[in-house]
């Protein structure tokens, strides 16, 4: 039997990371679902579902030279694979401006109370040590309609913060 687990990696960025890895779970016969690796700050992080006969502890030890080679932090995590069980944005948030404490709670907490169920959070920081500005970009089903998203989010927007909000036309087929 086989079981499907949730590996997230963390460590500082560097070349090879993804072929290392990837490696290693082919060598232990662990099979790959679904992906995320992405570089943050100077940081990479990975979280990627593998389908294993092996139990986590076994996973481990096989994954333990490759992760002391690249000074990775390793979690395993059993879950249900549900690989099939995709959900369709149908909205699109983007935030930008003067980066602020609490900028990502506030904007969250009201979408999720104008029934936004959120499915995608990426963001990143440009600017400068002295005047960053924040990027956000969000992806999400509006279950009560994006009209109630966008009269949600105007009371966030202001001179140094806007928002935008955009329905995505999926073809699906």
């Amino acid at each position: 039997m086989t079981n499907w687990y949730m590996l997230t990696l963390v460590g500082t960025d560097q070349p090879g990371i993804v072929a290392k890895i990837t490696t290693a779970l082919l060598d232990a016969k662990c099979n790959l679902g679904e992906a995320s690796m992405i570089r943050l700050g100077g940081n990479f992080t990975v979280m990627l579902m593998v389908n294993s006969k092996l139990d986590p502890n076994e996973i481990a030890t096989l994954m333990k030279s490759c992760c002391e080679d690249l000074s990775l932090r390793l979690h395993i995590d059993k879950i249900n694979g549900h690989l099939h069980d995709h959900h369709i944005p149908d909205v699109r948030v983007i935030v930008s401006g003067a980066d602020r404490e609490g900028i990502v709670a506030q904007v969250t907490r009201l979408l999720f109370e104008a029934g936004m169920d959120i499915l995608d959070l990426n963001s990143d920081v440009a600017g400068s040590a002295q005047n960053p500005i924040y990027i956000m970009q969000i992806e999400g089903i509006a279950s009560q309609g994006v009209d109630l998203i966008k009269k949600a989010i105007q009371s966030i927007k202001s001179d140094d913060i806007d928002i935008q909000v955009q329905t995505i036309d999926t073809i699906v087929g």
